[in-house]
């Protein structure tokens, strides 16, 4: 199994990134998948989760900003963020169940 994230780097506040998450190995369809995200010093925080029927769920803090989709004909997950802050700047992780991608650098600017 493989989980593997692009799409980090750099922006400045109120910018936007959009995470993408390829993976193999699974069944995808009929997983579900989370971002999770951990800054330095800070605990892990589940970021968003999508369902296999595509329910979602979202951290209070990125409610509305930030949107978790899934192509199940690509085996792909993407976290759409929109007006990044500062606090946003974490790593990033893909995760489904006990298999986790390495993560991704998000750093946001003010």
């Amino acid at each position: 199994v493989q989980l593997v994230e692009s799409g980090g780097g750099l922006v400045q506040a109120g910018g936007s990134l959009r995470l993408s998450c390829a993976v193999s190995g699974l069944v995808f369809g009929a997983n579900p998948f989370t971002w999770y995200r951990q800054a330095p010093g800070k605990s892990r925080e589940l970021v968003a989760y999508i369902l296999a029927g595509g329910t979602t769920h979202y951290l209070d803090s990125v409610n509305g900003r930030f949107t978790i989709s899934r192509d199940n004909a690509k085996s792909m997950v993407y976290l759409q963020m929109n007006s990044l802050e500062p606090e946003d700047t974490a790593v990033y992780f893909c995760t489904s169940g006990q298999w986790w991608g390495k993560g991704i650098q998000v750093t946001v600017s003010s």
